[in-house]
C-alpha cells in the first residue's frame, strides 16, 4: 500500500463511473487444484486491465478474508465493463475453464456486483490512509470547507 497522507480528504471523479465487486469463496477448502487456478486467473486480467487504459479500467482495491478474495473495481462506464467481458482472451478463457473444471460442483463460488453511479452521486472520506478506493482512481483533495460533511459533500454546497 501506498504512503499515508496525514489528514482528511475526499476524492473527485469526473463524470459518471462504474463500481464492480468482484471475487471468488473457497467453499472447500482442500480442493486447492479448483480454487488455485481460479485465483490465478484473476492476475492475468489485472494485467492486462493495467497495460490497456483505453479500456475502461480506472483501478482497484483488494482484499482477502478467510475464504474470500473480494476486488473493488473502478471503470469508466458499463459499455466499458461489459465490452471487457465479452471480448477479452484472458476472460472469457478463465471464464470457461471456470464452467469446465468447477461449474456448480460447489467447490468455488464466484460473485459480482455492479453498480453505476452517476456524475456527483457519491461521496467518500479518508482520514490518515493512503490512496484507496475512489482516492486511487479520482482525484484527492482536502475534506475541509465546502466538502467537511457527507452531505456537503454529495451536493457540492
Amino acid at each position: 500500500m501506498g504512503k499515508v497522507m496525514p489528514g482528511r480528504f475526499t476524492a473527485e471523479m469526473e463524470g459518471s463511473f462504474v463500481v464492480f465487486i468482484i471475487g471468488m469463496r473457497i467453499n472447500r477448502l482442500f480442493a486447492v487444484h479448483k480454487w488455485a487456478p481460479v485465483a490465478a486467473a484473476m492476475g492475468g486480467m489485472m494485467k492486462e486491465l493495467y497495460q490497456h487504459p483505453e479500456l475502461g479500467f480506472l483501478g482497484h482495491n483488494g482484499s482477502f478474508n478467510m475464504r474470500t478474495i473480494t476486488q473493488i473495481q473502478y471503470w469508466r462506464s458499463y459499455e466499458h465493463l461489459e465490452h471487457y467481458a465479452r471480448h477479452s482472451h484472458n476472460h472469457l478463457s478463465a471464464w470457461k475453464k471456470f464452467n469446465q473444471s468447477v461449474g456448480s460442483d460447489g467447490t468455488v463460488g464466484v460473485f459480482h456486483e455492479t453498480y453505476l453511479v452517476e456524475a456527483g452521486k457519491y461521496e467518500s472520506v479518508y482520514v490518515n490512509m493512503p490512496a484507496f478506493g475512489l482516492g486511487k482512481v479520482g482525484e484527492i483533495v482536502s475534506a475541509t470547507g465546502k466538502r467537511e460533511t457527507s452531505r456537503q459533500r454529495l451536493t457540492k454546497q
